[in-house]
C-alpha cells in the first residue's frame, strides 16, 4: 500500500508530464488540465490502497480512459453546436497564456545559459513538441510512456492494453518518423 507521502509525491512528480500528454492528445490547455486533476483525484480516491510501484501504470491508464471519455463527449456536443460555434468570435485575450510558464523551473536546470541558447533549445523543443503531436495516437501514447515517462516494456504494455511487440512497434515507428520530421526541418540531436 502506498503510504500517503508516496502518494503525494507521485502526483508532484507526474502533473507537467501529464499535463503535456494530455495536450498532445486534445489540444486544449483547459481541457488537458481537467483531465489531469480528474485522473489524480481518482488515482487518490480509488486506488490509493495499491502498491507505489503501480501507481504510475493506473494512472496513465485513468489519464488515458480520461482522454477517450473527452473525446466521446467531443463528438456528441460537436454535433449539437457546430453551426452556433461559427457564430462566437474568437476572444483574442489569453490565448497565448501558457500555465507551464507559471510554474518554477526546476532545480539543475540551466540558468546560466545565453539567450540565444534558451531561444535555440526553445525553438527545438517546441519543435520535437509538434512533432511529437503530429504521431498517430497509439504511437504518441507508447512513445511518451516509454521515454518521457521512463516506463519499462511491460509496464507500458500493461498500461495501454496491448502486447509488449506492438509497443515496440509502436516506439519504433515513432522515432523512426520523429527522427525524419525532424531532419526534414534541419534538427540533428
Amino acid at each position: 500500500m502506498a503510504s500517503r507521502q508516496e502518494l503525494s509525491d507521485f502526483l508532484a512528480s507526474i502533473e507537467r508530464r501529464a499535463f503535456k500528454h494530455a495536450m498532445f492528445a486534445v489540444r486544449d490547455e483547459d481541457a488537458s488540465l481537467d483531465l489531469v486533476q480528474d485522473a489524480m483525484l481518482k488515482l487518490a480516491e480509488k486506488y490509493a490502497d495499491k502498491p507505489a510501484a503501480e501507481l504510475p501504470m493506473l494512472f496513465h491508464r485513468i489519464l488515458q480512459n480520461g482522454i477517450t471519455d473527452h473525446f466521446r463527449r467531443q463528438k456528441v456536443r460537436n454535433t449539437w453546436t457546430t453551426l452556433f460555434s461559427s457564430l462566437i468570435p474568437k476572444d483574442s485575450d489569453g490565448s497565448d497564456y501558457d500555465p507551464l510558464d507559471m510554474l518554477e523551473a526546476q532545480e539543475g536546470s540551466p540558468r546560466a545559459e545565453s539567450a540565444a541558447d534558451q531561444v535555440e533549445r526553445a525553438q527545438v523543443l517546441g519543435a520535437i513538441e509538434a512533432e511529437i503531436g503530429k504521431l498517430p495516437a497509439r504511437q504518441r501514447e507508447a512513445f511518451l510512456m516509454r521515454y518521457w515517462e521512463e516506463m519499462d516494456v511491460a509496464e507500458t504494455a500493461s498500461a495501454m492494453g496491448c502486447s509488449e511487440g506492438s509497443v515496440k512497434t509502436h516506439c519504433s515507428r515513432a522515432t523512426h518518423a520523429l527522427a525524419r520530421a525532424l531532419k526534414a526541418r534541419g534538427i540533428t540531436l
